[in-house]
């Protein structure tokens, strides 16, 4: 698997692939700009620090780059898979799949190999349709995780109280409603009371 040190010198590789400073990407991809510095690959004890899978998430968005690509840049070193559940997006609306914070749960669900990004949360959802089109495609497969923080413009997959089952970009959120902007012109935009979300999990990647 890749020690700490190859996947930051994959991200110093990216930048400078990019005629970046590693600054400079950060700033590109939405990050404060001191998040892949020196001083931030060691805590304070002195141990090891990982970068975290939403900023890697947020770099490869913002540099066009595939996550293949990204382990080549690694250079040789053979990084750990693990089986994430995949679940069909229409099956998970049937019930019974997520807990009550949208973590998988019950039974019916399938395997897919995934690197292993420190974040046990990760599942997949395979895309069925064209509802969500341009953005995702019939049989892409979208990474979520139901414990990275939300924040508006980021891409989510909702369940409401009542089962249903859909992938938006969250516009805004306040005490009282979740507004929801559709990836398909063709499908209306959502606005649902608080209390009609049963909850909402950040989409960090999708495999086409």
């Amino acid at each position: 698997m890749f020690s700490h040190n190859d996947i930051w010198i994959a991200i110093d590789r990216l930048a400078e692939s990019q005629g970046l400073s590693t600054s400079g990407l950060a700033r590109r991809s939405g990050l404060d700009a001191t998040t892949f510095n020196k001083s931030k690959r060691v805590m304070l004890d002195g141990r090891e620090r990982w970068p975290s899978t939403e900023s890697i998430a947020k770099v490869l968005h913002a540099t066009g780059t595939t996550f293949g690509d990204f382990v080549a840049l690694v250079g040789g070193a053979k990084m750990k898979s693990r089986p994430l559940p995949l679940l069909g997006f229409a099956q998970a609306g049937a019930g019974g799949y997520f807990d009550a914070s949208g973590y998988p749960a019950g039974t019916g669900w399938d395997e897919v190999s995934f690197p292993d990004l420190q974040d046990e949360a990760l599942y997949a959802l395979e895309i069925q349709g064209d509802s969500m089109l341009p953005v995702y495609r019939d049989g892409d497969r979208i990474v979520v995780s139901p414990s990275a923080p939300v924040r508006r413009g980021d891409r989510v997959v909702v369940q409401t109280t009542e089962g249903e089952i859909m992938a938006k970009e969250l516009k805004r959120q306040t005490n009282r409603t979740v507004d929801l902007t559709s990836l398909n012109a063709d499908h209306a935009d959502r606005s649902l009371p608080v209390g009609d979300v049963a909850w909402m999990a950040r989409i960090m990647w999708v495999s086409q």
